[in-house]
């Protein structure tokens, strides 16, 4: 069933409590997710984008129940991912001619997701639907996180319906930000931009500029996944601003992956150096192999510098290490310092490559990194807590 925000805005969408993976395996989802979608009634009625395809089924009986499908004058596609589009193929085969607006991009991934020549209705920045007491006002926001994505806002009821800005994989009965758990919240918004939106950082601030020039008041923020931002619902805009400008707080991270040991027992040591020379730093450490990757991701967003450890294997690093360097890569992070740690016994290229690969993706090294042979003996780790002192000297 629906749930009314206002006395014209109902959501119509779907809460996915069993969701644990998102973008297939690319991102992990422990507090599952919703897909919302939104009826405004006015003297013409809008959806505004649609569900996930698995559930197509089960949205359209639930819409039935809202309103008779054939008083929906048109619909409004604010991103055509199939997290968003999926039941439009369902939907507009029961109501074949109701005009879909969206930007000429999302024109091309809808055809290229559906192969349907639908009766889109396409719109630019600025370009507005009257649709009785209220407006519809169209905003683009190219790359956030994709080509075709925008925005709509709703005069008269001050709503922004933002599409995926501003949202969070996040499950719950409670629709609003002020009647969920504000720490988990957090973690979610974080952890989404983080591991979505880091890349287009320079494009999220001149958005928010752009739609903050408009002079449009908010009322609400209602994204397409996870709570709808209803007490001061500017919170969040201003968090992003935050997180937009090379972000980073008072933290080291220390990533490694370890063989028989000695890497680990290289960025323990390593740690204790750290804390002993800056008590007020965080230090966090995390296995690639062991933690969760979008987790380790959103620390290394988090973090104001990142150590990364592999033991050399086949003259490279390990898998899970290689692995997360993709990821770091084409994430973009700004402003970040780095450096490269790991053990070896024959050849030792990993700290090398590392070093290199961080340095490509942007982050400022340190140095060239610390090399240990074989298992590290107590003078080895005093070497690396020395390292670690070191280093926390450097980025005091």
């Amino acid at each position: 069933m629906g749930k009314a925000l206002t006395k014209k805005v109902t959501w119509v969408g779907k809460v996915d409590w069993e969701l644990k993976s998102f973008h297939g395996e690319e991102y992990s989802v422990r507090k599952g997710s919703s897909y919302n979608a939104y009826l405004v009634r006015d003297k013409k009625n809008v959806l505004i984008d649609t569900v996930w395809r698995p559930f197509a089924g089960e949205f359209i009986d639930g819409l039935k129940k809202e309103i008779d499908l054939r008083d929906i004058d048109y619909i409004v596609a604010n991103h055509a991912e199939i997290d968003h589009s999926g039941a439009l193929p369902a939907l507009l085969r029961q109501i074949p001619d109701t005009p879909v607006y969206c930007t000429a991009n999302a024109v091309k991934s809808l055809k290229g997701h559906y192969h349907q020549d639908w009766n889109f209705i396409t719109v630019k920045t600025g370009d507005t639907l009257d649709i009785g007491e209220n407006k519809l006002i169209f905003v683009e926001a190219p790359m956030l996180h994709w080509p075709d994505s925008m925005f709509v806002y709703l005069t008269g009821e001050n709503i922004l319906f933002s599409n995926d800005a501003f949202g969070q994989h996040y499950a719950t009965e409670s629709l609003y930000n002020d009647v969920v758990d504000n720490n988990e919240l957090f973690n979610e918004a974080i952890k989404y931009y983080a591991n979505i939106l880091t890349p287009f950082s320079q494009l999220v601030t001149k958005k928010i500029n752009e739609v903050l020039g408009f002079n449009l008041p908010v009322d609400m923020i209602c994204p397409s996944h996870g709570v709808i931002w209803k007490d001061d619902p500017a919170q969040i805009v201003k968090q992003y601003l935050e997180w937009a400008n090379a972000y980073k707080e008072n933290r080291i991270l220390l990533v490694y992956d370890t063989m028989w040991g000695s890497t680990r027992r290289m960025a323990e040591a390593i740690a204790s150096g750290i804390t002993a020379q800056d008590k007020d730093v965080t230090v966090k450490l995390m296995c690639a192999s062991k933690e969760d990757k979008n987790d380790i991701i959103t620390e290394v967003f988090r973090a104001k510098a990142v150590l990364l450890g592999s033991p050399t294997i086949n003259r490279g690093s390990l898998y899970a290490v290689s692995g997360l360097l993709e990821m770091i890569k084409g994430l973009k992070f700004r402003a970040k310092k780095a450096a490269a740690f790991g053990s070896y016994g024959w050849s030792g290229e990993a700290v090398a490559q590392i070093a290199d690969a961080l340095l490509e993706a942007g982050f400022e090294l340190l140095d060239d990194g610390l090399r240990t042979e074989w298992m590290p003996d107590g003078q080895a780790l005093d070497k690396c807590a020395a390292y670690g002192k070191a280093l926390a000297e450097k980025l005091a």
